[in-house]
């Protein structure tokens, strides 16, 4: 296996999937972290990035792990409970004597949910369920700062995690399927905690024939754009687009450009409630 390593993602619904044969994880708020047991260690972030230097901690514990071992999880810090983002984020920006007494201040944890490699062997095209046994045996014998995240099968122990989880830091819950390969891209599907308002249609990207993502005005003021828009929900709104009235160019607080229109448009959407403001259009009003 080459370093570094294209990550599995996943793609975000509005329920739960159900039914045999899916496993699901809570979804903690930390950062993306393949911790890589060779010779030495290094920890790779989701883009590809050497940040070994920003986790010393968590890469000293895995010394301890079997060589040629490669894992994938979260890189979180509890402090008072719950997951610290704002502890990760300076964490990973911080260098030097900073970055050292944050080390000692506010220790990091490793919530491991992959094994992607054990003893040298590549287990990447190996079911789900394959590699959670391997990632259990591998963590069976280590304890703090690596640890395995829990799994389930059972989706009603899913929902109570995703009712009861968010005040520890739990963003949702990612789901995967028993029988599935590790593969890069969105491969997975996660769920995060949400609200259903209703939303103004404030502007669109693409053209009002086949709008990709609307711009969508929330009840807090807040305007962010929706997830890509389905087929159907194309079909739905594109009549009302192709009537409205062009404003120009505009864009969100995050820096995303639409094309702002005047519409009477109202679609229920499912906003974001953590720090990851993902809006889901539903239907239209």
């Amino acid at each position: 296996m080459d370093y570094p390593v294209e990550v599995a993602l996943a793609q975000q619904v509005v329920a739960l999937p159900e039914g045999e044969g899916w496993w699901y994880e809570p979804k903690l708020d930390g950062d993306r972290g393949v911790l890589w047991r060779r010779d030495t260690v290094r920890i790779q972030t989701r883009a590809g990035r050497d940040a070994t230097e920003q986790w010393i901690d968590i890469a000293t514990a895995a010394m301890d792990l079997p060589a040629d071992t490669v894992l994938d999880g979260e890189l979180v810090i509890w402090r008072e409970g719950r997951t610290d983002f704002g502890a990760v984020r300076s964490r990973a920006s911080a260098r030097g004597r900073r970055l050292a007494d944050l080390v000692r201040r506010y220790p990091a944890s490793y919530a491991a949910f992959d094994c992607l490699m054990l003893n040298g062997q590549d287990l990447r095209g190996r079911p789900y369920l394959e590699r959670r046994r391997a990632l259990l045996e591998v963590l069976e014998k280590l304890g703090p700062p690596l640890q395995a995240l829990p799994a389930t099968d059972d989706v009603d122990v899913a929902r109570t995690w995703y009712e009861v989880l968010p005040e520890q830091g739990c963003e949702g819950i990612v789901a995967k399927r028993a029988t599935s390969p590790y593969k890069p891209g969105r491969s997975w599907v996660k769920i995060r905690h949400s609200q259903v308002v209703d939303a103004d249609v404030v502007g669109y990207t693409g053209t009002p024939a086949r709008p990709q993502h609307l711009a969508v005005r929330l009840p807090d003021g807040r305007i962010a754009l929706t997830q890509m828009l389905t087929p159907l929900l194309t079909a739905q709104v594109a009549s009302s687009l192709s009537e409205a009235a062009l404003a120009g160019r505009a864009a969100t607080a995050a820096g995303e450009e639409y094309r702002s229109a005047a519409t009477d448009v109202v679609v229920e959407v499912a906003a974001g409630t953590t720090r990851h403001a993902v809006v889901t259009m539903i239907r239209v009003r």
